[in-house]
């Protein structure tokens, strides 16, 4: 039977049960790659299994140590000289508007002018998948013209031997998606952007569909539209078409502002079982599971009508950002599922649910 609890805020989800040791990782945990810098978060980590260890590639924001008020210092990825450098904004006058932590926005031009902090992807090992070290050095830096402003939120898919791995890239051509791929989590190749601005939530199917390979991807429109989930397919991983439109928000729901991709999705008898975020008018983001079929993966069988999984615990609330959970990857274990997911875009936390039961839960479309 399935277990229906209520949170605090009344909505009904699955009996989810979190981790005792949660938060798995904080920026406590992590040492920062430069003495002048300082970790803000470490988070929205994609998931890989690996010879028998579990795989946290973690994104990690930091930011260079801000000894004065009046002064900005923000990182960007100098391309032409391959190198991290700081570069210090003078704000004695309040020119700029830093009320929103991860971003600074100019007061003159009413726009976006650097990121707050630079992400770049860090691994951390686990035998147990609870207890994590993190290894000492970036497993991804920025790189290229595309990452000046840093490289976030990783998605891994297993196809065969080889990992591919999807990931946010910004810089001032706006936000876009790239991709590359590794053998052994030591060395990874990367194969370029393969979704434009304005894009990002890509997850790729662990398997071809037919003859193609498939992803969920989430544009963001500038005036007509909304931030939703699209699929696309591909013959090679690299160059995608037949785009064409997933899910969308829903009024008065939790899934009612945003929405994208979250997890891999996870093959299952009933469909393919896509776990992804959502966020609502009041900018809480939640988890909830959408069923697509095994065939035809464009088609909708059934999806969350109450969120899975929603911020509650002191950890998800209170953050760099707060009220957030946010995942990026997930590992099954016969039939529970465990949901490593980012809290407050601060630390990493995770959680054990039914798969049965989340099939159980979804509401016919």
């Amino acid at each position: 039977m399935t277990s229906i609890k209520t949170d605090r805020k009344g909505n009904r989800s699955v009996g989810v049960h979190r981790f005792s040791e949660n938060p798995l990782l904080t920026p406590r945990d992590i040492e920062p790659h430069r003495r002048d810098f300082e970790v803000l978060g470490a988070f929205n980590a994609g998931v890989a299994i690996y010879q028998n260890e579990i795989l946290l590639l973690l994104r990690v924001a930091e930011r260079p140590v801000q000894p004065d008020q009046r002064l900005i210092r923000v990182p960007v990825w100098d391309v032409a000289r391959e190198a991290l450098s700081v570069e210090t904004l003078h704000n004695e006058h309040g020119e700029y508007d830093v009320s929103d932590p991860r971003s600074v926005v100019s007061k003159v031009t009413g726009r976006f002018a650097y990121l707050s902090s630079l992400s770049y992807l860090r691994m951390a090992r686990s035998r147990d998948g609870i207890h994590f070290t993190v290894d000492a050095d970036p497993f991804m830096f920025p790189a290229t013209a595309y990452e000046t402003f840093g490289i976030e939120d990783p998605r891994i898919t297993q196809i065969e031997d080889e990992y591919f791995i999807t990931y946010t890239s910004v810089s001032p051509f706006g936000v876009s998606v790239s991709l590359a791929v590794t053998r052994d989590f030591q060395t990874v190749r990367r194969l370029g952007v393969i979704f434009p601005p304005e894009n990002k939530d890509v997850v790729i199917f662990p398997e071809k569909i037919g003859n193609q390979y498939f992803a969920l991807h989430r544009p963001v429109p500038g005036e007509i539209g909304g931030p939703e989930i699209w699929i696309a397919d591909s013959p090679d991983l690299v160059h995608w078409g037949n785009h064409t439109h997933l899910l969308g928000v829903r009024s008065g729901r939790w899934d009612s502002r945003r929405l994208g991709a979250g997890a891999v999705p996870l093959r299952t008898k009933a469909g393919w079982l896509e776990v992804y975020h959502a966020a609502d008018k009041q900018g809480r983001y939640a988890l909830g599971a959408v069923l697509l079929d095994l065939v035809d993966p464009r088609q909708v069988l059934a999806r969350s009508s109450h969120p899975l999984l929603a911020p509650e615990m002191p950890y998800e609330l209170n953050g760099f950002y707060g009220n957030v959970v946010f995942t990026c990857g997930t590992a099954i274990k016969e039939d529970i599922l465990h949901i490593y997911y980012g809290v407050a875009d601060s630390a990493m936390a995770g959680a054990k649910i039914s798969l049965s039961e989340v099939l159980s839960s979804l509401s016919t479309i």
